[in-house]
């Protein structure tokens, strides 16, 4: 259809992780276990699952759209204006609101190869160039992001730590990085894996630094455990924040999730034992892995993507895994069709996950 611009037509639609729901129906396995979406596998908040039940009553109307009591509550936890916040569904809802607010005609966007397939969806949407970059032994290259900025380029996008790899830059990086990034040009900083990686003792936590063309993006779905609810939140220079508010959907995200979010940000013990149960899931992998002998990328999130000879090896190890009730990630989607991303769930499951992984001829 003439309707249609040629670069939407060109597109292929993002095709999500299987759901446990799809294994059920073409499975004999009794135990099904997701490990593919990178999703908190200890829930919510509890003060979260509460504040959801007593918050029906109200269905029946809007969403606040300014977001006020949660904009507020995290401005304050990061000692900034709330005229520096600004929420969205998911971080994807405020980037989708960045390139259509601060994008022109003609200008192109840099982004890494093998990176966030969310961004690359929404770049290839907007119709502009991109120049993607390659990665450097599963690592983004700031180096060579730096070297491809042309008088052109208005949107720079980086994960850190990265999805699908878990990789991450470090201070001095993204300092020297940022040294070379003119102030016309816009940086997306994607923090969604935050929380697992702030104990990093040199991974650049965003918020302690003051760039004003740097809009740093993080979310609820992965620490706090409210990926169903979709609720993001950015953080940037009033003037970007004032600007984005204009274009973003006006009642995003919904009262329930508004609510479970400020109920979350006051659940300490809950996202500690979150963080420390992932880490306890990642020492137990990464131990069995050097045992085996499977070759793995060294991670900073909440999963850990394993590296075959060839695009066969590792379709053929997700299908063994699906045999038996395992939902893993091939990550042929994201370009990297040797690889397969797994998401630390509980230890009891990475430990079920292990046992099938001894049955399993490498």
């Amino acid at each position: 259809m003439t309707l249609v611009p040629k670069y939407i037509k060109k597109l292929s639609p993002y095709i999500p992780g299987k759901r446990i729901e799809d294994i059920e129906l073409n499975s004999d396995s009794k135990k099904i276990i997701k490990l593919s979406s990178n999703e908190n596998p200890l829930g919510p908040s509890k003060k979260a699952i509460k504040i959801l039940d007593n918050c029906f009553d109200d269905l029946h109307r809007y969403p606040d759209s300014s977001g006020l009591l949660l904009r507020n509550k995290l401005s304050k936890i990061y000692d900034v204006k709330i005229d520096n916040v600004i929420l969205g569904s998911g971080s994807e809802g405020i980037m989708s609101a960045i390139i259509r607010t601060f994008l022109n005609d003609n200008d192109e966007i840099i982004g890494s190869e093998n990176s966030f397939i969310g961004f690359r969806v929404l770049a290839n949407a907007s119709g502009r160039k991109i120049n993607w970059v390659k990665t450097n032994n599963f690592h983004y290259d700031l180096d060579e992001i730096s070297n491809k900025i042309n008088s052109k380029t208005k949107i720079i996008y980086l994960a850190n730590p990265d999805n699908p790899t878990g990789t991450y830059f470090n201070k001095v990086n993204f300092e020297k990085f940022m040294d070379k990034v003119p102030e016309r040009v816009l940086v997306i900083l994607d923090e969604a894996y935050f929380e697992y990686a702030k104990h990093v003792d040199d991974y650049p936590d965003s918020m302690l630094y003051r760039f004003d063309n740097v809009i740093t993006l993080r979310t609820f779905s992965k620490g706090y455990g409210l990926a169903g609810l979709r609720v993001g939140y950015g953080i940037a220079h009033r003037h970007l924040i004032s600007n984005l508010l204009k274009v973003k959907l006006p009642f995003e995200p919904s009262s329930p999730a508004q609510l479970a979010a400020l109920e979350s940000l006051d659940d300490h013990e809950h996202l500690k034992k979150s963080i420390e149960s992932n880490l306890v899931g990642i020492k137990y992998l990464t131990e069995k892995f050097n045992d085996i002998g499977i070759k793995y990328i060294p991670t900073s999130a909440n999963f850990i993507t394993i590296v075959f000879e060839n695009n066969t090896k590792a379709n053929l190890f997700v299908e063994f895994m699906l045999q038996h009730g395992i939902i893993l990630r091939y990550l042929k989607g994201f370009g990297l069709e040797n690889c397969v991303r797994i998401t630390i769930g509980t230890i009891n499951e990475i430990k079920y996950f292990v046992k099938i992984l001894n049955l399993y001829e490498l």
